[in-house]
């Protein structure tokens, strides 16, 4: 059985012409009157519609679950930052235990302030040191996250 193509999927264009082979995201879905899945894929800066059959999924949006499992996975490799100031070593794990908590509850203001706090302190410790191993474990998780509110609220 074929997965659903949801908004935040990620999907390659299998129709030949223009876009041919070309990977989009999924901003929306819709019907038509004939009651056929329309898909509304962005391509670069613009959007595109294709009918559902024409698109291959290549990958899903994260789910719940695997996002909380992400923010459980950097909690354990924030313990490995050194170079944090104490306010944002203490402010830090807090956030992403807020995190953790807000998300199910899918509050949007909430989810986006302490994610956006979460980023900020990343980019300023990023800056001191880019080097570090903990980021190769950090990165695809915070993108993980970021991917899922982008596409879920």
């Amino acid at each position: 059985m074929k997965d659903k193509i949801e908004k935040g999927d990620i999907v390659v264009i299998n129709k030949s012409g223009k876009y041919d082979n070309q990977v989009g995201e999924v901003s929306g879905v819709d019907y038509n009157i004939f009651f056929v899945k329309i898909v509304i894929v962005k391509l670069g800066n613009q959007e595109e519609t294709f009918e559902e059959k024409d698109l291959q999924l290549k990958t899903k949006k994260p789910s719940l679950e695997e996002v909380v499992a992400s923010i459980d996975k950097i909690l354990v490799q924030v313990e490995q930052v050194t170079n944090l100031p104490i306010k944002e070593k203490i402010e830090l794990p807090n956030r992403l235990k807020y995190l953790k908590l807000d998300i199910p509850k899918l509050d949007k203001q909430l989810i986006k302030k302490n994610f956006n706090v979460i980023d900020e302190i990343f980019a300023a410790t990023r800056k001191a040191d880019s080097s570090a191993s903990f980021w190769q474990e950090i990165d695809p998780n915070l993108e993980k996250i970021s991917w899922w509110i982008r596409t879920s609220l």
